[in-house]
């Protein structure tokens, strides 16, 4: 086969993806094509199948491939920060789907599992621990989810000034805290329950709720 005719029947092959896509959404594909289609977003007239086939290899499952970061994914051969393109924006765009999606059919503060969700696509995706702080208005609306620390993966250190400066910020009338083991133990550390302990104090002076510190 000539170089032209690999273009050409390469061109036609991707082609032939995006129509059963178009027509009838991912119902029949395998995981491979899946990642093969978003592949071919940032990989232009190239067989990107070997790539998509080991790479779900690798991590197993269409979620595993998402989840993967950018360094675990370059070491597959032939994919570079260009090709992962189209992986990390599908990513990027379902998480805030669904973050707005949550937020605004469900209330964090009435809802655990809906807090967990949130949660889940929020911060679960990290492979450093980091605390974040999540601000909500009078009507117990998220105004903001912001990031305060992202430190080790054994502890991390946040400083109250940081996390009042956010509320008065974004003029939250209270807030709720969340950080990640990625252990995956959510047992609180004593440094956990002290450091809740100094933040709810710190927000009794501003005159802002505490609802919640989530592991």
């Amino acid at each position: 086969m000539t170089n032209q005719t690999t273009a050409d029947y390469q061109i036609g092959h991707r082609k032939r993806l995006r129509e059963r896509f178009l027509k009838a959404g991912l119902d029949g594909f395998h995981d491979y094509e899946i990642v093969e289609l978003l592949l071919t977003i940032g990989t232009p007239r190239k067989d990107v199948r070997p790539m998509a086939r080991e790479a779900i290899d690798k991590f197993k499952t269409l979620s595993g491939v998402l989840n993967a970061s950018v360094e675990e994914l370059t070491q597959i051969k032939g994919i570079g920060n260009v090709s992962i393109f189209g992986i990390r924006l599908v990513k990027a765009v379902a998480e805030r789907y669904t973050q707005e999606t949550i937020v605004n059919e469900r209330s964090l503060v009435n809802s655990p599992e809906s807090l967990r969700q949130y949660l889940q696509h929020t911060l679960g995706h990290r492979n450093r621990e980091c605390f974040a702080a999540i601000l909500l208005d009078a009507k117990n609306k998220v105004i903001q989810t912001e990031i305060i620390f992202e430190g080790s993966l054994t502890s991390t250190c946040v400083y109250t000034r940081e996390v009042i400066a956010a509320i008065l910020k974004h003029n939250a009338v209270s807030v709720m805290f969340a950080h990640n083991h990625p252990s995956g133990d959510p047992t609180p550390s004593q440094e956990d329950i002290d450091l809740t302990r100094n933040l709810v104090q710190a927000c009794q002076v501003i005159d802002v709720i505490v609802h919640e510190h989530m592991i």
